[in-house]
């Protein structure tokens, strides 16, 4: 889901930095008890910020979903095992970021197969779920999904950080979700970043964890 063109530096997403994710966890950030589970998904990596959002979310105990461009993930291996070496799940967010509902089912097939191999190659594992660009899906998008094994994840909210959000509306939007729903974040913008100390801090005072996406529901789950 993108408003705009974003492209991330792919020099600048060098893994000097990978070395790094060593950050101890913030236990102070967790809840006492997990009284229900939200999936954290953050779209269009890996880029230039990868490395500063892993830190971030591992520092304050938090495990998401990073839905990857096929594109980046090939030109940035690394930052792919990065993101699993940090407890992360990777899941497929198409190679070129297209509008697939406009597209003959074999550019979908091509998209999404790309992306399931340079992922794979990465050592990011296989796939389990896609999440289209913008959210946009149709039943031929859906067929090519069912072909690989894909589950399709949207979100029940949207942290607008796409489109400018302040870090403030962004940690409001975490407090709006409930057990077992999914919000849409990115991996490039800055303010989500500035956000995850206050979005681990929401979710323990509502006594909220980070999960993992079922492949079965496509809904939030205790991690498995």
């Amino acid at each position: 889901m993108r408003a705009r063109t974003y492209v991330p530096s792919l020099a600048a997403a060098a893994l000097t930095a990978v070395g790094t994710l060593t950050v101890p966890t913030s236990a102070a950030a967790l809840p006492a008890a997990c009284s229900g589970y939200v999936g954290l998904t953050f779209d269009d990596g890996p880029g230039s910020g990868t490395t500063a959002l892993l830190n971030s979310l591992k520092q304050y105990g938090l495990r998401a979903t990073m839905f990857n461009q096929g594109q980046y993930a090939a030109a940035n291996p690394a930052l792919v095992r990065a993101q699993v070496s940090a407890g992360m799940w990777v899941g497929n967010h198409s190679y070129t970021h297209p509008h697939l509902t406009q597209q003959s089912q074999a550019t979908i097939d091509s998209e999404i197969s790309r992306t399931q191999q340079a992922i794979t190659n990465a050592g990011g594992g296989t796939p389990r779920l896609f999440r289209p660009p913008y959210g946009e899906t149709n039943a031929t998008v859906k067929a090519v999904e069912a072909k690989y094994g894909l589950t399709e994840v949207l979100w029940q909210v949207d942290s607008q950080d796409w489109n400018n959000a302040s870090t403030d509306a962004i940690v409001a939007a975490v407090g709006r979700l409930t057990n077992g729903q999914v919000i849409l974040m990115h991996d490039w913008p800055a303010n989500t970043r500035a956000a995850i100390p206050r979005i681990a801090q929401t979710l323990a005072a509502k006594g909220l964890c980070s999960g993992m996406i079922s492949p079965q529901s496509g809904r939030a789950v205790a991690p498995g």
